[in-house]
């Protein structure tokens, strides 16, 4: 794949390297920042507000991102504590959103506008920012998937971590045969592009559904239905380390949570409306 784009000697701050999936990253949040600005103007909001949310959900996000991954690698964070909180890699999906969305939340207050409104506004750039940044991840060759001989793997040498029969062993539980060498690179399901495809089908159908009239809140909870129902699918075909729950894995019983959620929400949305027709 293709890691690194560029890699710059500055002055005073030395060598610095711009990687795919920084960019991919920043494209993501561009996108979704545009998707939210049109739907406001559309909605006839002020525009400004975009640049809140944008603000909120990056530093909210990037802050939980990392608060996750350093709980969720303890033993590594007490060994190396200062390493893994600069260290660039350790953005985990749930952690950023739960972050994010507090620093939405928090922006939109600041701004006494009303949040199940704007949740609305967000959802559809939600999708189609998820769908941007698993594009970075493909492109450094991250949270890819299991072995597989059919004809959708890909093997990922220069990935983080190559995608070895060694790194799949230690690194992520994954049972191969002891006869493949440990520096032999195999084949693995593109995780990544899974999402990138599935989430960008989310994408458009929260798109098209925006024009219809909902109780505010919504949308956004049926974006947190089919993100949930996306991702507990993919992590059946993800290496993935932490499946502490039989054969779940932790991101899986967050994304049912996420399921639940937002169909109790679309329930009791739908059941307020219900009720405020008949007076």
């Amino acid at each position: 794949m293709y890691p690194e784009l560029i890699t710059l000697d500055l002055p005073v701050l030395g060598r610095f390297t711009i990687t795919t999936f920084g960019v991919m990253m920043a494209v993501a949040f561009l996108a979704g920042y545009q998707v939210i600005r049109v739907e406001l103007k559309r909605q006839g909001k002020d525009e400004q507000i975009a640049g809140d949310i944008l603000l909120g959900a990056l530093i909210g996000g990037i802050l939980g991102a990392k608060l996750y991954y350093v709980l969720l690698n303890w033993p590594l964070t007490v060994r190396d504590p200062i390493g893994m909180l600069t260290s660039r890699s350790g953005l985990v999906w749930y952690g950023g959103f739960i972050g994010g969305a507090l620093g939405v939340i928090w922006m939109i207050r600041r701004a006494r506008q009303s949040v199940a409104e704007l949740a609305d506004v967000v959802a559809p750039g939600l999708a189609l920012s998820y769908a941007l940044g698993r594009i970075g991840c493909f492109l450094v060759g991250d949270d890819y998937g299991r072995p597989t001989d059919s004809w959708v793997g890909i093997a990922f040498p220069n990935g983080q971590p190559p995608s070895t029969a060694g790194n799949l062993r230690r690194g992520f539980g994954v049972d191969i045969p002891a006869e493949i060498p440990d520096g032999q690179v195999l084949s693995v399901y593109p995780t990544q592009l899974f999402e990138t495809g599935i989430s960008l089908l989310i994408f458009f159908v929260l798109w098209r559904l925006r024009f219809r009239d909902k109780t505010p809140g919504w949308l956004f909870s049926l974006w947190l239905v089919l993100a949930g129902l996306e991702r507990l699918f993919v992590e059946f075909f993800r290496a993935k380390d932490d499946r502490f729950f039989g054969a779940l894995s932790l991101a899986q019983v967050l994304s049912i949570g996420s399921i639940g959620l937002g169909v109790w929400l679309m329930n009791h949305l739908g059941s307020g409306a219900r009720e405020a027709s008949r007076k």
